[in-house]
């Protein structure tokens, strides 16, 4: 069956549309737009008018794309943003009002589930591993092994909402950087134990701009995880934290939304890095859109 799958993040709005059997799927056509759903108001639990109308924009590409391939089925994945959103609810109507789509607004926990169904399309879990999906209202954690799920939790410290909460100078300064890791602290607290891991694994998102930035070009879609040199990775990190709007804007190889956030991203990904005693770090090229291909909105 040919199917569609949009994933309606807090920051991009990402869609994907394979061939999908039981047991595989080819990709046909994948494309993500900066929406930023979430910007003006996921603080307040709230879309604004103009985030709206971002999203619409967006969703009516993805329509007009979804006809053109003939796809027989769309999922399409409302994530944080949306879930808390007061007028979450309004939007998704006016979704289906205008365009014709129906909006799962699914929770954290499903999130996580369908994060790690999608990285098991490329990484066996012969060694376990934490999986990371960074996204602009939540993140997902799964720590999984071969037997399945060990532990999986969704945390709102999406990008979106430290960006938004905390005021910083450009390029960060020594006190912004604390700032962000003492946010993290006091939010996280110990919601993290047990969730230790010498392997992280990344889910596509800022990871795919990582590696574009480490090598200069855009990321091929392969099958595989990707495992990342840590000192080059820390080396990108770091440079997003010193750059300045001017310096990212001139890089080719970040996408206009993360150029906004890439500085607040790297700290993040430091301290995650740090909490959680990672020493190998990999990137997965699937995530949750990928993980939703075979799953049944209705269950």
């Amino acid at each position: 069956m040919r199917k569609a799958v949009i994933d309606l993040g807090t920051n991009t709005f990402n869609l994907i549309i394979a061939e999908v059997d039981p047991d595989r799927f080819e990709l046909l056509y994948s494309t993500k737009i900066g929406v930023g759903i979430g910007l003006g108001g996921i603080n307040n639990n709230q879309l604004t008018p103009d985030a709206q109308q971002r999203a619409l924009d967006a969703l009516k590409n993805y329509k007009k794309l979804c006809d053109e391939y003939q796809v027989e089925n769309i999922t399409a994945l409302g994530t944080s943003a949306i879930r808390d959103a007061e007028n979450g609810e309004e939007f998704t109507r006016k979704v289906k009002a205008q365009l014709g789509i129906d909006i799962c607004v699914i929770s954290g926990e499903t999130e996580a589930e369908l994060i790690y169904n999608g990285v098991l399309w490329s990484y066996d879990f012969e060694k376990p591993a934490l999986i990371m999906d960074i996204g602009g209202g939540s993140t997902e954690f799964i720590l999984a092994d071969q037997n399945g799920i060990r532990k999986k939790i969704s945390l709102n410290i999406g990008i979106s909402r430290i960006f938004q909460a905390i005021e910083t100078e450009d390029p960060l300064n020594i006190n912004d950087i604390n700032t962000i890791e003492e946010w993290l602290d006091n939010v996280v607290r110990d919601q993290l134990d047990g969730f230790e891991s010498p392997i992280l694994i990344g889910a596509s998102g800022s990871f795919e701009t990582f590696y574009e930035m480490i090598h200069l070009k855009d990321y091929e879609a392969q099958s595989n995880c990707y495992q990342f040199d840590t000192e080059e990775l820390h080396n990108v990190l770091d440079w997003l934290i010193r750059s300045d709007k001017a310096q990212r804007e001139l890089h080719p190889n970040i996408i206009p939304i993360r150029k906004l956030m890439g500085p607040v991203t790297a700290v993040k990904t430091k301290w995650i890095l740090k909490k959680l005693n990672v020493r190998q770090i990999w990137m997965s090229p699937f995530s949750m859109k990928e993980g939703a291909l075979n799953w049944d909105t209705e269950q």
